[in-house]
Formats: C-alpha cells, sequence, structure tokens
C-alpha cells in the first residue's frame, strides 16, 4: 500500500470516532457544514472555500484533505478551494508534511529565485483530475465569486471577515497555527500533527455529507 492510500485509511478511522474526541460545539459546527454540502442539488459543483489569513498553511492542507475526502466518499462534485485575506506563498513545512503523507505535490514552474509564491499542481490519485495550489486572496479570480461555503481556519481570517464576499455560508473553524513551531526541532512534527487533524475533520465533514444524502435518498 502506497503512502497516500495509508494515510487516507488512518484519515478515515479517526474520522469515525472523531465525534468522541471533540468538544460538543466544535462538532456541531463540522455537523452544519455537512448539512449544507447534504442540501445542495447534485446538479451543479458543491464550492467550499477555506481561508486563513496568509493561504499557507492551515487554509491549503484544508483544500487539499477536503478534496481528497470528497473523493473518497464519492462526492464528485464537491470542488475545494483556498484563499486568504492576503496571498503569500505555500509554506515549505506545510508541503514536507502533506509530500510525507502522500501527496504528489510538484512546482509548475522554476522559482530560480524569482517567484516567490509558485503554482503547484496536486494530484491525489491517478483516477482523479489534478489541480493548482497557488497562495492568493480569496477573491481571486481563479477562486469561485458566489454560492460558496466559507471555512474560517484561523481566528485571525475569522475576525477579519465578518462578512466574506460571495459566500452563501460561513462557517468558523479555527485551528492552532503550526507557525508557532517554525525553526524548532518540533517543526515537522507539528505541521504533520495539525495536517491529520485537518485532514480528519475535512473526513468526518465528508463521511457525514455523504451519509445525509443517502438518508435523503439523494
Amino acid at each position: 500500500m502506497n503512502p497516500f492510500q495509508q494515510t487516507l485509511e488512518e484519515l478515515e478511522e479517526r474520522c469515525i470516532h472523531l465525534p468522541q474526541n471533540i468538544p460538543s460545539r466544535r462538532l456541531a459546527i463540522l455537523n452544519q457544514l455537512a448539512h449544507w454540502v447534504s442540501e445542495q442539488p447534485l446538479t451543479k459543483p458543491i464550492d467550499i472555500m477555506i481561508i486563513c489569513t496568509h493561504n499557507s498553511r492551515r487554509s491549503q492542507m484544508g483544500q487539499i484533505w477536503l478534496q481528497a475526502a470528497a473523493w473518497h466518499f464519492e462526492l464528485q462534485n464537491v470542488r475545494a478551494w483556498s484563499g486568504g485575506t492576503e496571498g503569500t506563498a505555500f509554506y515549505a513545512s506545510a508541503l514536507s508534511a502533506l509530500r510525507k503523507q502522500g501527496v504528489s505535490i510538484v512546482k509548475t514552474e522554476s522559482d530560480n529565485g524569482i517567484h516567490s509564491n509558485p503554482t503547484y499542481r496536486v494530484q491525489l490519485q491517478d483516477n482523479r483530475p489534478s489541480f493548482y495550489a497557488l497562495s492568493t486572496p480569496y477573491m481571486h479570480p481563479m477562486n469561485p465569486n458566489s454560492g460558496f461555503a466559507a471555512v474560517l481556519v484561523c481566528d485571525t481570517a475569522d475576525q477579519g471577515c465578518p462578512v466574506v464576499q460571495g459566500a452563501a455560508a460561513r462557517f468558523a473553524l479555527p485551528y492552532v497555527d503550526p507557525k508557532i513551531s517554525d525553526g524548532s526541532a518540533e517543526e515537522a512534527q507539528v505541521y504533520s500533527i495539525r495536517s491529520l487533524e485537518i485532514g480528519t475533520e475535512m473526513f468526518y465533514v465528508m463521511m457525514k455529507a455523504n451519509q445525509l444524502k443517502a438518508s435523503a435518498g439523494t
């Protein structure tokens, strides 16, 4: 079994037990997001944008694991996006954590000291389309501009965006910033833990949404 498949199996196992392991208030928010997804029609894309201040760590992890979870649970029309209140760059330790967990992330252009915000191609599974990861403001033209669910994964973005322009729904789901470990001996471990935490919750949301759609007969 390849590393990515191993991580998928670990995340699915974790998400099954998640309700017993997190505060009820946080679980309620995850359930609200799952209900929102389940209530969307299957005749058009369901867009979910993960938003954080710099779109460099938590929001990038959130986008990638949300898309992986949607495909894993056969929610084919869910499309995951990410953005920030400003654009910076996909942080190296976040990239490294995802790669070690089996995600294929390849830079699409040579930096050569010129491109401070490179674009990456993400390939989750051979039978799924690749997509691009790039640090952008959430209102960037490459992102959906209306009808999407906005998931705020840091307190700063949550406070700075009381209204997310174009969003049909808004959910505050903050995670501790792994940036607190930057430069320390624990940096790689902290990023790995945060990636799995985010992945587990994204898997739970998609699992729950799939169950709700099945129970509703849609």
